[in-house]
């Protein structure tokens, strides 16, 4: 884990709310892998206390990408940075996704879900691994990553209104599929839950929760596992085996 002040260089408005940060530093961005996330501190650290977890959608050598969705005080706080200011980062945090050596790979991803799904896809690929994606989002105006996650695979996007793709859920959608070798998929737990449930395939599932510490000292994200006791996300996760947690 290292604390760094990262520079923001690039600030993009993706969709509605939702703000894509290039951010560049040297110690950080060539540390991270997929599924992994940042610890970002919101303004100045003062007026809130606690970071926020942020997952990591893009990284090489100089620079990271988080995607965010705006949606309290502190994520807020951290939209409103300008291009060019710096953010106190800790990071990265917690376990990846483990890569697949061969065969199919199928993302399913949820809203701001989909982020770390996209780095996921990048390095199966340059893994030689074929990768299908499946993602949702509420409305046409909530949907981001779905050209950029084509350049990987096939990507079939659902909206619970039918204003894009697919009429319907995400879990659904995915459901349908049956030619793949693992999925791997981040979200909230009612869209988790029926994945886990339902497919038979090996998998992975990535968790979305409040965290306090990052580091899992302070038992702010604990969740239970299936054959008892619990885990931290933060720490032990956010990506768990399937069958590992209780969802």
């Amino acid at each position: 884990m290292i604390k760094e002040k990262l520079k923001l260089a690039k600030k993009e408005e993706v969709a509605a709310n939702v703000y894509k940060f290039t951010l560049e530093g040297s110690h950080i961005p060539p540390r991270c892998s997929p599924g992994r996330f940042l610890h970002v501190q919101a303004g100045d650290g003062r007026a809130m206390l606690l970071r926020r977890p942020i997952s990591i959608s893009a990284a090489d050598d100089q620079t990271c990408v988080i995607i965010f969705r705006a949606s309290g005080a502190g994520t807020e706080a951290i939209a409103s940075v300008r291009v060019g200011d710096t953010i106190d980062v800790f990071g990265p945090l917690g376990s990846g996704f483990p890569l697949l050596d061969d065969g199919t790979a199928l993302l399913v991803g949820g809203g701001v879900g989909v982020p770390p799904l996209h780095f996921l896809a990048e390095e199966l690929v340059k893994n030689g691994i074929r990768v299908k994606s499946v993602i949702g989002f509420r409305s046409a105006e909530d949907v981001f990553l779905a050209d950029e996650l084509r350049q990987y695979g096939e990507v079939e996007v659902t909206t619970e209104d039918g204003t894009y793709g697919t009429k319907g859920y995400v879990t659904d959608a995915a459901l349908m599929n049956s030619e793949f070798d693992t999925f791997y998929a981040c979200g909230p737990k009612a869209m988790l839950h029926p994945l886990q449930e339902n497919i038979e395939a090996p998998g992975y599932v990535s968790l979305e929760e409040r965290m306090g510490c990052g580091i899992g000292a302070c038992f702010a994200c604990v969740c239970d596992k299936k054959d008892g006791g619990y885990v931290k996300i933060c720490s032990d996760g956010p990506v768990f085996e399937k069958g590992v947690v209780q969802l």
